[in-house]
């Protein structure tokens, strides 16, 4: 400050000696100027003050600032945000379309499939819009498919989907050539906010058929021979039934008297006024389910031989016992005639 002074004195002429001694004096208007002078200067320090604060706090890390605003504001600042987040979901959501997909399947659909069958399982939606579905088979969590695309090394997957925009649409994974590792948990997954997902189980079982009366069959000579074949656990009807005697098919020779009834569940082979020559071994023969056999045997007006055997046993086991008991009496008359000669 007396810094200052002293070049003022000297601007004006003043001397920095006591009032006294002073070459002019002191007037108000110079007193005013000096005031209003110094009033300036101490806001242009200010002004300067100010302005280095400003720069240090631009120069602060971001979160230092944040740190630093108001209670009011950050709660202003963060309201904004979740608003933003909020808008941002809604508006990613109206832009795929599938925040109203639903299921229209089942969750924790069963379904049975046989060995080297296709298996389909359903995953049927609707309102999908532009959202995708996803397949993984949850016992590894392994990807299968991402809308038609398959992501497995298995090429036996693929997924039968839509190939265009329908209200309802079913995307079903196809699985060719069904092994009994197949089974399990698959999980169909829709790309709604939150993700939905439903379940599926399939089991893979090993297909058999099976002749009734077996495994022998006796038939008179003359009358109709008929012979019936179920599929056990079959899950698809299977291409063709083929019938065998011995190492001969039957199905399509065209003999007087021999036809083949099939349907999804059954086929009957009928052979009417069966003969000694249609003696044999019959098998039953689907297409990808395990065979079925039965021996035939065409009687002449004999017995059967299992019965033959039976009487014949039977008949051996009477004089057994009656040759015991025989042997067993003279061995006590025996025995009595000495005890009454040494008596």
């Amino acid at each position: 400050m007396s810094a200052n002074i002293k070049r003022l004195a000297v601007l004006y002429r003043l001397d920095p000696r006591p009032p006294s001694k002073m070459i002019r004096p002191v007037t108000p208007v110079f007193l005013l100027f000096l005031l209003c002078h110094f009033t300036s200067q101490s806001f242009v320090k200010a002004s300067s003050q100010l302005s280095a604060d400003s720069s240090r706090n631009n120069l602060e890390p971001l979160s230092h600032q944040q740190s630093k605003a108001s209670p009011a504001s950050a709660n202003l600042k963060r309201g904004s945000a979740s608003s933003d987040i909020d808008d941002g979901l809604t508006s990613s959501s109206s832009a795929v379309g599938t925040h109203s997909a639903r299921f229209v399947t089942s969750n924790g659909t069963l379904i049975t499939a046989q060995r080297g069958s296709t298996a389909s399982l359903p995953c049927e939606v609707v309102s999908l819009g532009d959202g995708v579905v996803t397949w993984f088979r949850r016992k590894d969590f392994h990807l299968l498919t991402v809308g038609h695309a398959v992501y497995s090394s298995d090429e036996r997957f693929h997924v039968q989907g839509p190939m265009r925009s329908t209200q309802t649409q079913d995307w079903a994974l196809q699985i060719r050539f069904a092994q009994e590792r197949d089974s399990g948990l698959y999980e169909c997954q829709l790309s709604t906010h939150p993700p939905s997902s439903l379940f599926v189980e399939l089991v893979v079982v090993e297909a058999h058929a099976e002749i009734d009366g077996g495994p022998e069959k006796y038939v008179k000579s003359g009358s109709t021979l008929k012979l019936t074949c179920h599929l056990r656990q079959s899950s698809v009807t299977p291409d063709f039934v083929f019938w065998y005697q011995d190492e001969r098919m039957i199905n399509y020779e065209g003999a007087a008297g021999v036809k083949v009834l099939s349907d999804a569940a059954s086929s009957t082979l009928i052979i009417e006024r069966a003969q000694s020559v249609h003696s044999g071994n019959y098998s039953c023969v689907p297409y990808n389910v395990n065979p079925s056999s039965v021996i035939v045997h065409i009687l002449n007006g004999e017995k059967p031989a299992a019965m033959q055997h039976s009487s014949a046993a039977l008949h051996w086991y009477s004089v057994s016992v009656i040759f015991i008991v025989e042997c067993v009496f003279l061995k006590l008359n025996g025995v009595a005639g000495s005890l009454q000669e040494w008596l």
